[in-house]
């Protein structure tokens, strides 16, 4: 349930989403580089499919996020990448929704500014095993962030929602660590093919 649907949150909150969400874009607009933007095409197009996949838990299904990853690799321009990948998700198969937009977008994009930190003060040293160590934590972080932050706006907007809130949190505990090992694993393959696809500043030859 990372994509609420309109109808439910309060307008405090929605104002609230919407304000960040612009903030955030403006931001990471105009610290992307124009070299940079296919790189930000190819995450966004990643983030849109993997809500597509999703799995039963209890009396609900979730879905992988991999907002982690996305700001692993972008930095501030995750914030304009998930907000186009929610926008066409709504348009074209109705998850979440347009009213709704704004808060979906900044409960996934904070998270993956948070992972984006994690992972660099972990990965800007050259070593590899503690690169990848930070990616997994980055992987979760990214799921656990996300789904902390859906509750929060769901409890935010009345007491009749904090049962779905709980719930939010407890089903996506196997999803925090389903992405933590893919997130591992994606990092572990560009850390040895083309680390610089992740903006990460570190001596030449590292990560081997």
């Amino acid at each position: 349930m990372a994509h609420i649907p309109d109808g439910v949150l309060s307008a405090p909150v929605l104002a609230a989403g919407m304000a960040v969400t612009l903030g955030g874009c403006a931001l990471g607009l105009r610290k992307l580089d124009h070299d940079k933007i296919p790189q930000t095409a190819v995450l966004s197009s990643v983030f849109f499919v993997a809500s597509l996949v999703h799995f039963p838990v209890g009396p609900t299904s979730v879905h992988l996020i991999l907002n982690g990853l996305v700001g692993v690799a972008l930095g501030w321009a995750a914030f304009p990448a998930i907000l186009v990948a929610l926008l066409l998700q709504a348009v074209l198969f109705g998850f979440g929704g347009l009213v709704v937009l704004g808060v979906n977008a900044m409960n996934m994009a904070i998270p993956a500014l948070l992972s984006y930190a994690l992972f660099a003060a972990f990965a800007r040293g050259g070593n590899r095993k503690l690169a990848l160590l930070g990616a997994g934590l980055a992987g979760g972080l990214g799921v656990m962030l996300t789904a902390i932050m859906v509750a929060g706006s769901l409890a935010l907007s009345g007491k009749e929602f904090d049962a779905a809130a709980k719930l939010t949190l407890f089903a996506h505990l196997p999803v925090m660590a389903i992405e933590a090992a893919f997130t591992v694993a994606a990092v572990g393959l560009l850390l040895r093919v083309k680390p610089e696809f992740l903006g990460i500043a570190a001596p030449e030859g590292s990560y081997a």
